[in-house]
C-alpha cells in the first residue's frame, strides 16, 4: 500500500457518492416533484455501476428511489449542495481521511446551519477531522498533486477574511498535501452565488490534462473575463481542452450560470450536465474523447441550474 500523501482526485476509485434530496422547506419547494425526478435521474445513473449514500429530511422525498445500491440517512438540511458542505478526502499514509471544513452558505449569502453539520451526523469522530476555515468542495479540484482555485472565492471577505492569500495557500498546503496552488484570477459567471467556484470553470480530468469554459460570443458579457481566464491556463502547461459556454437560458428573467464543467466522474461513468442547448451533442462528444472507458451519461440539468448548479454541485464522492 502506497504511503504517499496526497488530496484524492476525483476519477480514483470511489466507495459511493453522496446525494442530499431536497424538500419541501428548500428553496426547490415551488418545483419539487420536477426536481426530485432530476435527482432520481442522477442516483440511478450512479448507482448502476456503484452504491450512492442517499441523505433526506422527509420521507415523502424518497418515492421512487429504490435500487440495491441506494443507502439512506435521514438527516436534517437547508439545501441539496453536497459538494459544498461534504467533507473532502485525503489519502495519508495510504488510509483515507476526511476533512470537515465550516461551510457557512457561500459567505453567509444563505442559512447554512443544518448543512454545515451533515458530515458530523454521518461519519463517526475518529473518521473526522474538523477545521474552523471555510471550504467548500466546488472551490478546489486537483489532479492529486496540484490544487486549482479562484482567487474571488478564496478571497472573498465573508470566508476566511483577514487571511491573506499567503496564508490561505500555506494552509491549503499542509491540510491537503498538495504541492502547488494554481490560482486563478479571471472567469466567473453571472447568477453564479459562489463567487466564481472552480468546478464551473476549469477542472482537471487526468493529471496532464484541463477543460475549461470557453465562451465565442464576443458580444456575451463572459467573453472578456473567459479570454483572460484562458491566458492564465495557458501558463500553466498542462493540456487544454475548452468546452463552450452554453446559449443564454433564463428564469424569472435572471440568466442562469450554466456550465458543461459541472460533470462528475464516477468509477465506470461520466454524468455530463446538458441543457437543451445546441452545444449539447458537441460536449457529450467530446467527453467520449476524454474518457474512452467510461460511459458518458448526459444529465438535463435545466431544473437544476434554476437553483444556480448542477452534476457536480449536488454530488459528493467517497473513495475506497
Amino acid at each position: 500500500m502506497s504511503k504517499k500523501n496526497y488530496l484524492i482526485p476525483e476519477w480514483e476509485t470511489q466507495k459511493y457518492v453522496q446525494l442530499v434530496l431536497p424538500h419541501k422547506e428548500t428553496d426547490w419547494s415551488d418545483y419539487l416533484d420536477e426536481a426530485l425526478e432530476t435527482f432520481k435521474e442522477i442516483a440511478y445513473a450512479i448507482a448502476k455501476y456503484q452504491k450512492v449514500l442517499i441523505c433526506y429530511q422527509e420521507k415523502e422525498s424518497l418515492k421512487g428511489f429504490n435500487h440495491k445500491n441506494f443507502k439512506f440517512k435521514q438527516v436534517k438540511n437547508n439545501d441539496t449542495w453536497a459538494r459544498d458542505f461534504g467533507a473532502i478526502s485525503i489519502r495519508e499514509n495510504g488510509k483515507i481521511k476526511l476533512l470537515d471544513f465550516v461551510f457557512n452558505g457561500w459567505g453567509l449569502k444563505y442559512p447554512s446551519n443544518y448543512d454545515n453539520n451533515i458530515s458530523r451526523k454521518i461519519f463517526k469522530k475518529k473518521k473526522l477531522k474538523s477545521f474552523n476555515f471555510v471550504l467548500e468542495g466546488g472551490a478546489i479540484d486537483t489532479n492529486g498533486e496540484v490544487l486549482l482555485t479562484h482567487k474571488k472565492t478564496m478571497l472573498e471577505k465573508n470566508r476566511n477574511y483577514p487571511l491573506k492569500k499567503e496564508e490561505i495557500e500555506k494552509f491549503l498546503k499542509k491540510e491537503l498535501n498538495v504541492k502547488k496552488v494554481i490560482w486563478l484570477n479571471y472567469g466567473f459567471l453571472e447568477g453564479d452565488d459562489t463567487d466564481s467556484h472552480i468546478d464551473t470553470l476549469a477542472r482537471f480530468v487526468n493529471k496532464d490534462t484541463i477543460v475549461y469554459l470557453k465562451c465565442y460570443d464576443k458580444e456575451d458579457i463572459h467573453y472578456n473575463e473567459l479570454q483572460l481566464m484562458e491566458k492564465e491556463l495557458l501558463e500553466t502547461g498542462y493540456n487544454l481542452v475548452p468546452l463552450p459556454l452554453p446559449k443564454p437560458i433564463y428564469f424569472e428573467g435572471e440568466r442562469l450560470p450554466a456550465t458543461y464543467i459541472n460533470f462528475l466522474i464516477t468509477n465506470r461513468a461520466v454524468l455530463v450536465p446538458t441543457y437543451n442547448c445546441k452545444y449539447d451533442k458537441e460536449v457529450i462528444e467530446t467527453f467520449k474523447k476524454l474518457f474512452k472507458k467510461k460511459e458518458i451519461v448526459p444529465i438535463n440539468s435545466n431544473v437544476l441550474i434554476r437553483q444556480h448548479g448542477s452534476v457536480h454541485c449536488l454530488t459528493k464522492e467517497y473513495f475506497k
